[in-house]
């Protein structure tokens, strides 16, 4: 099983102030969370599916503590039945949720500025239960968690790519409208999450392919390595999950 827990607010030096009141924000130690989180586990261990605890019977996690949500048991478990979390092994995720929106990624021109990508800080709260609504009559959801995250295994491992061949590159096609795009965010987003022991944050951009294109011959080509200089930038920060999403 999986299990987050959404810390409140985000980490700010002092609370910011909005109309009406000041933001909650915790600051309170991930190891307390984690123990205060698996206590509540303990307490209500049967569950059925996915379930989503917002409110709390101990004072600490009502302070520091949004949401626990039980997550993705659709995929380890086919059948409605009820699930004995004192008997799994419970992967817990604690997270904050980054409130800005996304920035432009700008290519700055003789003659004009080219919006060339969008660029989010993750996990984003614009991307929050993206992954939850994305329903499909295949398994494409776990294929591709799997798929990465045996990746990362044969990095770790310095697998032979002359033994074993793999590709960083996933290719998704289909007709307009079927939640490509929305799939590759939201698969960006539950992956900084399920990797935040690894990376302190992602970093998802978006290419806008359209705007690399110019009616200059030549122009293009300039153009998209101007774009992937500036993704490298983001590629060395070595505490930065990147992920970069190519919509045509």
């Amino acid at each position: 099983g999986v299990g987050g827990a959404q810390q409140r607010g985000q980490t700010f030096t002092d609370p910011p102030y909005v109309p009406g009141g000041w933001i909650e924000v915790s600051t309170a130690k991930k190891e307390d969370i984690t123990l205060s989180v698996r206590k509540l586990l303990n307490r209500h261990n049967i569950v059925f599916g996915d379930y989503t605890w917002t409110e709390f019977d101990e004072p600490f996690l009502t302070r520091n503590v949004q949401s626990v949500s039980i997550v993705d048991t659709e995929l380890k478990v086919k059948d409605s039945q009820p699930i004995d979390l004192s008997a799994c092994t419970v992967a817990l995720h604690i997270f904050q949720l980054n409130e800005d929106g996304p920035s432009s990624e700008n290519l700055e021109e003789e003659t004009e500025n080219i919006i060339a990508a969008n660029h989010w800080v993750l996990p984003a709260a614009e991307f929050h239960g993206l992954w939850d609504s994305l329903v499909y009559d295949v398994e494409v959801k776990s294929h591709l968690l799997d798929y990465v995250m045996t990746t990362l295994l044969f990095s770790d491992k310095n697998v032979n790519s002359n033994l074993i061949t793999w590709n960083r590159v996933v290719l998704l096609h289909g007709p307009p409208g079927t939640g490509k795009t929305s799939l590759c965010k939201a698969l960006a987003q539950k992956l900084t999450i399920r990797l935040s022991s690894r990376y302190r944050y992602g970093q998802l951009i978006e290419i806008n392919s359209h705007s690399l294109f110019s009616k200059w011959f030549s122009e293009s080509g300039k153009l998209v390595t101007k774009m992937f200089q500036k993704i490298q930038d983001l590629i060395d920060d070595k505490d930065a999950l990147v992920f970069v999403l190519i919509d045509e």
